[in-house]
């Protein structure tokens, strides 16, 4: 009887705890959704603030269950400020890649090698690899064809190293490392 009342203290407080987590990954895509809202809104009227409020309270409902299914982190300061400065990176790197290719359709004589190369990532998680893919497939000269395992493979518009280890520095690194602090825990 002495087992089973610890085998019960044990799965209430893994209950209480269960329930303080989903409590808290509410409360945190909640701030993340108004946070969006204020962001695509540009606006501090207070019926906009109230409808955006209330979306991000329905939704939040509807999807804080399917948040801890896909296996997003826990947000927290650091994974926020870091996602600010990969959205920052993300822009830089899209419009470098925009004027890199218009200066190619411009210019014919500017070499274009196009050819499909790997590169070998470090992340875990479906939702890090699948995010280092769109990045990569939102700038321009690069397309994601597809992901096995850890390695991704792209299309390049201009090839300009076939090595694993040199492409992947070229193509992946520059989002990686801030993906890694986004998507990847702590104690991994």
């Amino acid at each position: 009887t002495e087992q089973k009342g610890k085998t019960k203290s044990l799965s209430l407080a893994g209950a209480m705890n269960n329930r303080a987590m989903k409590k808290m990954l509410f409360f945190y895509l909640f701030i993340l959704l108004s946070i969006v809202w204020m962001a695509l809104t540009s606006s501090f009227h207070w019926q906009e603030l109230l409808a955006g409020m209330l979306i991000s309270l329905i939704i939040s409902l509807l999807l804080s269950k399917s948040y801890t299914e896909l296996g997003l982190p826990v947000l927290n300061l650091r994974r926020l400020l870091f996602l600010f400065i990969y959205i920052a990176v993300l822009f830089n790197e899209i419009i470098k890649a925009n004027i890199d290719v218009a200066y190619r359709v411009i210019h014919p004589k500017m070499p274009i090698k196009p050819g499909i190369v790997v590169i070998k990532t470090e992340l875990k998680s479906d939702i890090a690899k699948m995010v280092l893919a769109n990045s990569i497939t939102l700038t321009p000269g690069t397309f994601t064809l597809d992901i096995l395992g850890d390695n991704l493979l792209i299309h390049w518009i201009n090839v300009r190293a076939e090595n694993v280890d040199e492409t992947t520095r070229i193509i992946g690194e520059r989002f990686e490392k801030y993906l890694r602090v986004i998507f990847e825990s702590e104690n991994s």
